[in-house]
């Protein structure tokens, strides 16, 4: 018969073991990460980013069985990044429009000051496999920002935005403009003010009846 001793002995290595995964993982994404900082999505190949991240070839493709849910991850961190700095520092705006704006900048700064990452925001978002995911991801961030819900404090659960409202489509509707808004910068055929200018004549009507 197992005894209570039993069971925490048992209870430590499992926990030991998914800290240990879960940091592996992490080591893994910012190996990709820095990779694509300095060569782009090219530059993220399986057999490097295991060697440089110090795990077999056949770990990495555990965690991440294709090249492109490593992109998505490491974009995925980056998105995470940007919420933590919102719940730090909040938009002031009074209307939805000058909120949602304000984030779409924030975010357009700081991928044009990676551009590499920028270009691999754009890769998977035309992706049809991961479009919906990453797509849906940026739409809650804005409908969070627009509807006044973001978490007070950081790490606090969202609550879930009503994804068959009309509200909800106006929201995925200017996150599409800000996706072709981000892909005209990296073609150099528009320039970050003018980027501003676009968003926010679109955002004005999208977001009137926030």
């Amino acid at each position: 018969m197992m005894t209570m001793g039993d069971t925490v002995a048992v209870q430590a290595p499992i926990g030991m073991r998914s800290r240990s995964q879960s940091q592996r993982r992490k080591r893994i994404v910012q190996t990709a990460a820095a990779l694509a900082l300095r060569g782009g999505v090219e530059a993220m190949q399986m057999r490097t980013v295991a060697e440089r991240a110090g795990v077999a070839l056949g770990t990495l493709y555990r965690y991440f069985p294709s090249k492109m849910e490593l992109v998505v991850a490491v974009v995925t961190e980056e998105l995470d990044l940007l919420e933590r700095s919102i719940v730090r520092r909040p938009p002031s705006a009074e209307t939805a429009s000058g909120r949602t704006v304000d984030v779409l900048m924030r975010a357009t700064r700081g991928l044009m000051r990676e551009p590499e990452l920028a270009d691999a925001l754009v890769r998977s978002l035309v992706m049809a496999e991961v479009k919906g995911e990453l797509g849906k991801r940026v739409t809650d961030l804005l409908w969070s920002v627009a509807t006044r819900a973001l978490p007070v404090v950081e790490d606090e659960e969202q609550s879930e935005p009503d994804r068959e409202s009309d509200e909800y489509v106006l929201v995925s509707s200017l996150a599409s403009i800000w996706f072709f808004e981000v892909l005209e910068i990296l073609k150099g055929q528009r320039d970050i003010e003018e980027a501003r200018r676009r968003l926010e004549i679109a955002a004005e009507p999208l977001l009137a009846g926030f």
